[in-house]
């Protein structure tokens, strides 16, 4: 039976890991493609970490009702202002998983403050606060583990799929991108088979056994 409260409650602690990833994903990657020459990003207004600017309506209601997956809208780049247009999309590309790494640090050190607060002297006084604040924090990080892990997934069109592009003799990075028409059935199908958590759980698995469980 669907329960209302256990999903609002559900939601409110992803809610903010999730939108601060992609938010940052989506920034650095336009913010990168801006350092390359490309003015795109910031005439489109996306040079933001506002993330009303990067929401997707259809994303954001995918993850409300399945509190687990979600999009952002793309950062609108143009490869042709790059000097060197190989060089300009690997660096792009590898931006945003990068971006979703570096959130994932910060929510590490932000979980390591709020669990030092929580063996102080005053943490039973400030539980109803501090336990939120910490299922936050490790959402953070599994959260923001995965987006930056399944981004680097070489399945057009994620960025992975840019990057090894980038790193391919150009006969064959065209004919490896002639997949992207492909992309979203292999991503459906790798989801509804269960290989995609297949993929991601090993992921999971090492946030919980290397950087959680250490912490707690």
């Amino acid at each position: 039976m669907f329960d209302i409260s256990q999903t609002l409650h559900h939601f409110s602690i992803i809610a903010l890991p999730f939108f601060l990833g992609i938010t940052c994903h989506e920034f650095a990657h336009g913010y990168v493609s801006y350092l390359m020459g490309d003015p795109t990003a910031k005439l489109a207004g996306r040079l933001t970490l506002n993330p009303l600017k990067h929401l997707d309506p259809v994303g954001t209601l995918v993850l409300v009702l399945t509190q687990l997956i979600g999009w952002a809208k793309p950062v609108p780049i143009n490869p042709n202002y790059y000097k060197d247009y190989r060089k300009g999309m690997l660096y792009v590309s590898l931006a945003g998983p990068m971006a979703n790494f570096a959130v994932m640090i910060f929510f590490v050190l932000v979980l390591k403050i709020l669990l030092a607060f929580a063996q102080g002297p005053s943490a039973q006084s400030a539980e109803y606060v501090l336990r939120p604040m910490i299922n936050i924090a490790v959402a953070g990080v599994f959260i923001n583990a995965i987006l930056g892990t399944f981004n680097l997934l070489p399945i057009p069109p994620l960025d992975g799929s840019k990057i090894l592009a980038s790193l391919l003799p150009g006969h064959l990075a065209m004919k490896f991108m002639q997949l992207e028409r492909y992309g979203f059935i292999i991503l459906l199908l790798l989801a509804i088979t269960g290989g995609l958590g297949m993929i991601l759980s090993p992921v999971s698995a090492f946030v919980q056994n290397m950087i959680i469980k250490p912490l707690l």
